[in-house]
Protein backbone atom coordinates (compact mmCIF):
# COMPACT_ATOMS: atom_id res chain seq x y z
CA UNK A 1 0.00 0.00 0.00
CA UNK A 2 1.09 3.39 -0.34
CA UNK A 3 -0.03 7.19 0.81
CA UNK A 4 -0.74 9.12 -2.18
CA UNK A 5 -2.42 12.95 -2.73
CA UNK A 6 -5.13 12.21 -4.95
CA UNK A 7 -8.15 14.48 -6.97
CA UNK A 8 -11.45 13.41 -7.75
CA UNK A 9 -12.92 16.38 -9.02
CA UNK A 10 -10.87 20.07 -10.54
CA UNK A 11 -10.73 23.34 -8.36
CA UNK A 12 -8.87 24.49 -5.83
CA UNK A 13 -6.05 23.19 -3.51
CA UNK A 14 -9.09 22.12 -1.22
CA UNK A 15 -9.43 18.89 -3.63
CA UNK A 16 -6.18 17.57 -2.82
CA UNK A 17 -7.06 14.25 -0.49
CA UNK A 18 -4.74 12.51 1.07
CA UNK A 19 -5.36 8.66 0.47
CA UNK A 20 -4.44 5.26 1.01
CA UNK A 21 -3.95 3.09 -2.66
CA UNK A 22 -2.53 -0.77 -3.61
CA UNK A 23 0.97 -0.32 -5.31
CA UNK A 24 1.52 -4.23 -6.81
CA UNK A 25 5.00 -5.31 -8.06
CA UNK A 26 6.48 -3.68 -10.94
CA UNK A 27 5.28 -5.30 -14.34
CA UNK A 28 7.35 -5.38 -17.62
CA UNK A 29 9.27 -1.79 -18.30
CA UNK A 30 8.50 -0.90 -15.05
CA UNK A 31 9.93 -0.29 -11.21
CA UNK A 32 9.33 0.18 -7.93
CA UNK A 33 10.29 3.65 -6.96
CA UNK A 34 10.71 5.36 -2.87
CA UNK A 35 10.07 8.59 -2.51
CA UNK A 36 12.70 10.66 -0.56
CA UNK A 37 11.45 14.26 -1.88
CA UNK A 38 8.73 14.91 -4.05
CA UNK A 39 8.78 18.81 -6.50
CA UNK A 40 6.05 21.27 -6.85
CA UNK A 41 5.70 22.71 -9.66
CA UNK A 42 3.42 25.16 -11.05
CA UNK A 43 2.35 22.70 -13.83
CA UNK A 44 0.87 20.62 -11.14
CA UNK A 45 -1.79 23.85 -10.51
CA UNK A 46 -2.64 23.67 -14.15
CA UNK A 47 -3.82 19.94 -13.96
CA UNK A 48 -5.99 20.88 -10.79
CA UNK A 49 -7.32 22.98 -12.27
CA UNK A 50 -8.28 21.80 -15.37
CA UNK A 51 -6.07 24.36 -17.68
CA UNK A 52 -4.48 21.16 -18.14
CA UNK A 53 -6.91 17.62 -18.96
CA UNK A 54 -6.74 14.70 -17.17
CA UNK A 55 -8.53 12.20 -16.69
CA UNK A 56 -11.13 11.59 -13.48
CA UNK A 57 -12.52 8.05 -13.36
CA UNK A 58 -14.77 7.97 -10.76
CA UNK A 59 -13.89 6.81 -7.35
CA UNK A 60 -10.32 6.51 -8.72
CA UNK A 61 -9.61 10.32 -9.27
CA UNK A 62 -5.94 11.27 -10.53
CA UNK A 63 -2.65 10.94 -9.19
CA UNK A 64 -0.44 14.50 -9.70
CA UNK A 65 2.92 15.17 -9.94
CA UNK A 66 5.20 14.37 -12.58
CA UNK A 67 8.77 15.36 -10.82
CA UNK A 68 10.49 13.53 -7.52
CA UNK A 69 13.20 11.34 -6.44
CA UNK A 70 14.01 8.46 -4.20
CA UNK A 71 15.19 4.82 -4.57
CA UNK A 72 14.76 2.02 -6.54
CA UNK A 73 12.79 -1.20 -4.58
CA UNK A 74 12.12 -3.41 -7.17
CA UNK A 75 12.22 -3.27 -11.26
CA UNK A 76 10.43 -5.80 -13.91
CA UNK A 77 11.26 -7.76 -16.69
CA UNK A 78 13.56 -6.51 -19.21
CA UNK A 79 14.81 -3.54 -17.10
CA UNK A 80 18.76 -4.35 -16.84
CA UNK A 81 19.90 -0.26 -16.93
CA UNK A 82 18.84 -0.54 -13.16
CA UNK A 83 18.49 -2.05 -9.81
CA UNK A 84 17.00 -2.27 -5.84
CA UNK A 85 18.90 0.35 -4.40
CA UNK A 86 19.93 2.57 -7.46
CA UNK A 87 19.22 6.28 -6.34
CA UNK A 88 17.09 8.28 -8.87
CA UNK A 89 14.95 11.16 -10.58
CA UNK A 90 12.55 11.88 -12.93
CA UNK A 91 10.54 14.46 -14.63
CA UNK A 92 8.13 12.78 -16.76
CA UNK A 93 5.88 9.56 -16.90
CA UNK A 94 2.39 9.50 -15.59
CA UNK A 95 0.74 11.62 -12.90
CA UNK A 96 1.27 10.32 -9.68
CA UNK A 97 4.46 12.03 -7.87
CA UNK A 98 2.62 13.00 -4.95
CA UNK A 99 3.15 9.76 -3.08
CA UNK A 100 5.80 7.89 -1.14
CA UNK A 101 6.05 4.77 -3.22
CA UNK A 102 4.90 4.52 -6.83
CA UNK A 103 5.06 2.08 -9.95
CA UNK A 104 6.18 3.45 -13.08
CA UNK A 105 7.77 3.09 -16.68
CA UNK A 106 11.86 2.66 -15.86
CA UNK A 107 12.45 4.47 -18.80
CA UNK A 108 11.99 7.92 -17.75
CA UNK A 109 13.77 7.32 -14.47
CA UNK A 110 17.36 9.50 -14.52
CA UNK A 111 20.37 7.79 -12.11
CA UNK A 112 21.75 10.29 -9.82
CA UNK A 113 25.82 10.61 -9.63
CA UNK A 114 27.22 10.51 -6.20
CA UNK A 115 28.21 14.08 -4.85
CA UNK A 116 24.36 14.97 -5.62
CA UNK A 117 22.31 14.68 -2.70
CA UNK A 118 18.68 13.33 -3.01
CA UNK A 119 17.39 17.03 -1.61
CA UNK A 120 19.63 18.62 -4.50
CA UNK A 121 18.44 16.82 -6.76
CA UNK A 122 14.48 17.36 -5.71
CA UNK A 123 15.27 20.74 -6.67
CA UNK A 124 16.82 20.29 -10.31
CA UNK A 125 15.37 17.75 -11.94
CA UNK A 126 12.47 19.22 -13.11
CA UNK A 127 13.48 23.02 -13.09
CA UNK A 128 17.15 22.65 -13.98
CA UNK A 129 16.49 20.34 -17.20
CA UNK A 130 14.14 23.11 -17.75
CA UNK A 131 17.00 25.44 -18.03
CA UNK A 132 18.80 23.30 -19.50
CA UNK A 133 16.45 22.81 -22.66
CA UNK A 134 15.65 26.18 -22.82
CA UNK A 135 18.88 27.77 -22.57
CA UNK A 136 20.94 25.13 -24.85
CA UNK A 137 18.11 23.61 -27.20
CA UNK A 138 14.77 25.98 -27.80
CA UNK A 139 17.25 28.94 -28.36
CA UNK A 140 20.72 27.72 -27.99
CA UNK A 141 22.52 30.46 -26.44
CA UNK A 142 26.18 30.67 -26.88
CA UNK A 143 27.43 33.10 -24.41
CA UNK A 144 27.89 36.96 -24.71
CA UNK A 145 23.87 37.23 -24.82
CA UNK A 146 22.06 39.83 -23.09
CA UNK A 147 18.41 37.91 -22.42
CA UNK A 148 15.16 38.49 -20.01
CA UNK A 149 14.22 35.95 -18.50
CA UNK A 150 10.35 36.90 -16.16
CA UNK A 151 10.16 35.42 -13.57
CA UNK A 152 13.90 35.37 -12.59
CA UNK A 153 13.91 34.03 -8.45
CA UNK A 154 11.18 31.21 -9.49
CA UNK A 155 11.99 27.11 -9.27
CA UNK A 156 13.17 27.84 -13.13
CA UNK A 157 14.61 31.25 -12.57
CA UNK A 158 17.27 30.35 -10.04
CA UNK A 159 18.67 27.50 -11.89
CA UNK A 160 18.57 29.97 -14.85
CA UNK A 161 20.40 32.86 -13.10
CA UNK A 162 22.88 30.66 -12.95
CA UNK A 163 23.51 28.70 -15.93
CA UNK A 164 23.17 32.16 -17.41
CA UNK A 165 25.69 32.52 -15.16
CA UNK A 166 28.31 29.92 -15.95
CA UNK A 167 28.06 30.46 -19.87
CA UNK A 168 28.98 34.37 -19.60
CA UNK A 169 25.03 35.04 -20.45
CA UNK A 170 23.98 39.13 -19.23
CA UNK A 171 20.73 37.64 -17.56
CA UNK A 172 17.89 41.06 -17.18
CA UNK A 173 15.38 38.99 -14.77
CA UNK A 174 11.96 40.11 -13.46
CA UNK A 175 10.67 39.94 -9.84
CA UNK A 176 7.59 41.01 -7.92
CA UNK A 177 9.43 41.97 -4.91
CA UNK A 178 12.92 43.59 -3.82
CA UNK A 179 13.33 40.63 -1.52
CA UNK A 180 13.09 38.49 -4.94
CA UNK A 181 15.41 40.52 -6.59
CA UNK A 182 18.45 40.27 -4.08
CA UNK A 183 17.88 36.55 -4.43
CA UNK A 184 18.14 36.52 -8.32
CA UNK A 185 21.13 38.83 -7.95
CA UNK A 186 22.76 36.39 -5.54
CA UNK A 187 22.69 33.39 -7.61
CA UNK A 188 23.55 35.22 -11.02
CA UNK A 189 21.28 37.53 -12.40
CA UNK A 190 22.83 40.51 -14.11
CA UNK A 191 20.03 42.99 -13.44
CA UNK A 192 16.55 42.74 -12.03
CA UNK A 193 13.42 44.49 -12.76
CA UNK A 194 11.10 44.81 -9.85
CA UNK A 195 7.56 44.54 -11.76
CA UNK A 196 5.38 46.39 -9.18
CA UNK A 197 7.21 50.04 -9.94
CA UNK A 198 9.56 49.76 -13.00
CA UNK A 199 8.23 49.48 -16.77
CA UNK A 200 9.94 46.12 -18.19
CA UNK A 201 10.56 47.28 -21.53
CA UNK A 202 11.88 50.62 -20.77
CA UNK A 203 14.60 49.34 -18.06
CA UNK A 204 15.23 46.51 -21.03
CA UNK A 205 15.82 49.17 -23.15
CA UNK A 206 17.87 51.74 -20.98
CA UNK A 207 20.06 48.08 -20.11
CA UNK A 208 20.46 47.54 -23.15
CA UNK A 209 21.38 51.33 -25.13
CA UNK A 210 17.94 51.07 -26.96
CA UNK A 211 18.78 47.38 -28.48
CA UNK A 212 16.46 45.51 -26.85
CA UNK A 213 17.59 41.61 -26.69
CA UNK A 214 17.19 38.49 -28.54
CA UNK A 215 15.27 36.21 -26.97
CA UNK A 216 12.86 36.21 -23.73
CA UNK A 217 11.79 33.61 -21.61
CA UNK A 218 7.95 34.32 -20.89
CA UNK A 219 7.21 32.11 -17.95
CA UNK A 220 4.02 34.43 -16.71
CA UNK A 221 2.54 34.65 -20.06
CA UNK A 222 -0.91 37.04 -20.08
CA UNK A 223 0.37 39.75 -18.36
CA UNK A 224 3.68 39.87 -19.73
CA UNK A 225 3.10 39.89 -23.39
CA UNK A 226 3.11 43.36 -24.45
CA UNK A 227 6.31 44.13 -22.28
CA UNK A 228 8.23 40.91 -23.49
CA UNK A 229 7.33 42.02 -27.34
CA UNK A 230 8.20 45.18 -26.48
CA UNK A 231 11.47 44.25 -25.46
CA UNK A 232 12.93 42.47 -28.78
CA UNK A 233 14.71 43.35 -31.06
CA UNK A 234 13.81 42.89 -34.71
CA UNK A 235 13.64 39.35 -35.66
CA UNK A 236 14.14 38.53 -32.21
CA UNK A 237 12.50 35.57 -30.31
CA UNK A 238 9.59 34.99 -27.57
CA UNK A 239 10.01 31.30 -26.04
CA UNK A 240 6.55 31.74 -24.65
CA UNK A 241 7.81 28.67 -21.78
CA UNK A 242 4.62 29.41 -19.04
CA UNK A 243 1.27 30.93 -18.16
CA UNK A 244 0.83 31.77 -14.62
CA UNK A 245 -1.27 34.37 -15.48
CA UNK A 246 -3.33 33.36 -18.09
CA UNK A 247 -3.11 32.15 -21.38
CA UNK A 248 -1.15 33.99 -24.17
CA UNK A 249 -3.27 35.10 -27.48
CA UNK A 250 -1.30 36.84 -29.85
CA UNK A 251 -2.51 38.36 -33.45
CA UNK A 252 -0.11 37.40 -35.35
CA UNK A 253 0.19 41.09 -37.55
CA UNK A 254 0.97 42.36 -33.94
CA UNK A 255 4.49 40.07 -34.49
CA UNK A 256 5.08 41.81 -37.83
CA UNK A 257 4.72 45.22 -36.19
CA UNK A 258 7.18 44.63 -33.30
CA UNK A 259 9.82 43.50 -35.42
CA UNK A 260 9.51 40.17 -36.97
CA UNK A 261 9.05 38.67 -33.84
CA UNK A 262 9.43 34.40 -33.71
CA UNK A 263 7.23 32.79 -31.30
CA UNK A 264 7.67 29.29 -29.39
CA UNK A 265 5.61 27.63 -27.33
CA UNK A 266 7.60 24.74 -25.77
CA UNK A 267 7.02 21.56 -24.27
CA UNK A 268 9.77 19.24 -22.26
CA UNK A 269 8.21 15.93 -23.72
CA UNK A 270 9.62 17.08 -27.12
CA UNK A 271 13.20 17.98 -26.14
CA UNK A 272 13.76 15.29 -23.45
CA UNK A 273 13.15 12.61 -25.23
CA UNK A 274 13.82 9.58 -26.31
CA UNK A 275 15.84 8.57 -23.12
CA UNK A 276 19.36 9.05 -24.81
CA UNK A 277 18.49 12.27 -25.01
CA UNK A 278 16.94 12.61 -21.67
CA UNK A 279 20.40 11.05 -20.16
CA UNK A 280 22.99 13.66 -22.02
CA UNK A 281 20.69 16.64 -20.58
CA UNK A 282 20.83 15.64 -17.07
CA UNK A 283 24.74 14.90 -17.73
CA UNK A 284 25.39 18.19 -18.64
CA UNK A 285 23.36 19.58 -15.82
CA UNK A 286 24.92 16.96 -13.04
CA UNK A 287 28.06 18.22 -14.56
CA UNK A 288 27.69 21.97 -13.67
CA UNK A 289 25.95 20.66 -10.21
CA UNK A 290 29.19 18.94 -9.15
CA UNK A 291 31.74 21.59 -10.80
CA UNK A 292 30.04 24.06 -8.03
CA UNK A 293 28.33 26.44 -10.98
CA UNK A 294 24.73 25.30 -10.33
CA UNK A 295 23.24 24.67 -6.51
CA UNK A 296 19.67 23.82 -5.37
CA UNK A 297 18.32 23.13 -2.33
CA UNK A 298 14.22 23.52 -1.74
CA UNK A 299 13.19 27.02 -0.04
CA UNK A 300 9.79 25.65 1.30
CA UNK A 301 9.51 22.02 2.28
CA UNK A 302 5.97 20.40 3.19
CA UNK A 303 4.75 17.05 4.43
CA UNK A 304 3.02 15.02 1.61
CA UNK A 305 -0.57 15.44 3.65
CA UNK A 306 -0.11 19.71 3.46
CA UNK A 307 0.20 19.45 -0.62
CA UNK A 308 -2.86 21.97 -0.07
CA UNK A 309 -0.69 24.34 1.40
CA UNK A 310 1.82 24.41 -0.96
CA UNK A 311 -0.61 25.14 -3.89
CA UNK A 312 -1.71 28.02 -1.80
CA UNK A 313 1.78 29.34 -0.93
CA UNK A 314 2.73 29.01 -4.68
CA UNK A 315 -0.28 30.43 -6.01
CA UNK A 316 -0.25 33.32 -3.65
CA UNK A 317 3.76 34.13 -5.06
CA UNK A 318 4.71 33.50 -1.37
CA UNK A 319 7.33 31.13 -2.41
CA UNK A 320 10.95 31.56 -3.89
CA UNK A 321 12.96 28.92 -5.64
CA UNK A 322 11.68 24.92 -4.99
CA UNK A 323 8.97 24.10 -3.30
CA UNK A 324 9.34 20.16 -2.38
CA UNK A 325 7.14 17.53 -0.34
CA UNK A 326 8.53 14.76 2.02
CA UNK A 327 6.89 11.72 1.94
Amino acid sequence: MATAIRFHEIGGPEVLKLETIAVGEPGPGQARVRHTYVAVNFIDIYFRTGRYPVPLPEGVGSGLGSDAVGVVEAVGEGVDYLKPGDRVGYLLGPQGAYADVRVMPAEVLIPLPDGVSDRTASTLMMKGLTAQYLFRQVYPLQGGETILYHAAAGGVGLVACQWARAMGVTMIGTVSTDEKAEVARAHGCTHTIVTSREDIAKRVREITDGKGVPVVYDSVGKDTLMASLDSLQVRGTLVSNGTTSGPVVIDTTLLAVKGSIWVTRPAMIHYATPRPHMLAMADELFGHVLAGRITGEPKQQFALAEAAEAHRALEARQTTGATVLVP
